[in-house]
């Protein structure tokens, strides 16, 4: 039977939660147990329940596809996990890619501008290409990555890695191209979109959430000055290339109204107080018709 089945393997954005070396309220507060620990962003997606195709290969890979009964192994090499696809080349969606490393056969899809910049780091020449086939994908173009799943990548506002940024001159933080993209995926009539880092919904990316089953949406930041008040970092979530939730300029405002079945936030950082159950940017978030994504979440479509 063909259903379009997503599991997220990861809510959190780099780092995770906890952080190894954060002491911010909510990373001790997972450490204590008082709020659920997450990993680092990915979700993993089906059409047959059999083949799966995992969306960013996060540092916390191997955790989350041990956690996750239905991509274990099957027989002594055999495993669900049939392709990766990668929607930028941030270390947190990239370094998993070290522990697929392993002799096993797998497909890994991504746009031709993010293929340049794996190939110019030869640590991962550790992906024996005669196991590991990459296959650069155009913008627009549709593929199956697994049976029965039709995905298709489409640019989203945002900005290089952060190892690429330079002195940061001249930085563009929202350019649409190759380096940041969503993946629209569809299966039996299901239609499913992750974007899980976007600097801002330009009406064209509005147009294509429009009437989507389900929406994954960057999570990152309630507030844009949120690290710079907490005293984490000295960027706005605007510099790192992510709108925030909250706010006239935030995504829960730009997709108000508009005709989304489920809207989901992955990709948050750990000092996003959505993550905390019962706070008061949870509730607001929930009650603007939004699900705070966790590790393990399944939805099927």
């Amino acid at each position: 039977m063909t259903r379009l089945r997503a599991v997220v393997l990861g809510a959190a954005a780099g780092g995770g939660l906890p952080q190894w070396n954060c002491g911010c309220a909510n990373c001790n507060a997972a450490r204590r147990g008082e709020i659920p620990p997450q990993t680092q962003s990915s979700l993993a997606v089906t059409a047959n329940g059999e083949d799966w195709l995992v969306l960013n290969a996060s540092p916390d890979i191997g955790r989350q596809l041990a956690a996750s009964p239905a991509l274990h192994p099957t027989a002594l090499r055999d495993v669900p996990l049939k392709s990766v696809m990668l929607t930028n080349g941030d270390i947190d969606h990239v370094a998993g890619l070290l522990t697929l490393r392993e002799k096993q056969p797998f497909t890994l899809y991504m746009t031709g501008g993010i293929a340049e910049v794996l190939a110019a780091n030869p640590i991962f020449g550790a992906l024996d290409p005669a196991v590991v086939t990459r296959a650069p994908v155009a913008l627009g173009e549709s593929i199956e990555p697994v049976s029965g799943l039709s995905a298709t990548l489409f640019a989203a506002p945002g900005k290089v890695p952060l190892y690429l940024e330079g002195d940061g001159a001249g930085l563009v933080t929202d350019m649409e191209g190759e380096q940041t993209v969503g993946v629209e995926l569809s299966a039996a009539g299901a239609r499913l979109l992750y974007v899980p880092g976007c600097a801002r919904v330009t009406p064209t990316l509005a147009a294509r959430l429009q009437g989507a089953d389900a929406v994954f949406f960057d999570g990152t930041l309630w507030e844009d000055d949120e690290m710079i008040r907490l005293g984490l970092g000295v960027k706005t979530g605007a510099r790192m290339g992510h709108m925030s939730m909250n706010g006239p300029s935030g995504s829960i405002a730009a997709l108000a109204g508009m005709d989304i079945g489920r809207r989901i936030f992955v990709h948050m950082n750990n000092s996003n107080p959505v993550l905390v159950p019962g706070s008061a940017e949870r509730r607001a978030a929930e009650a603007a018709g939004w699900t705070i994504g966790q590790d393990g979440m399944e939805i099927t479509l």
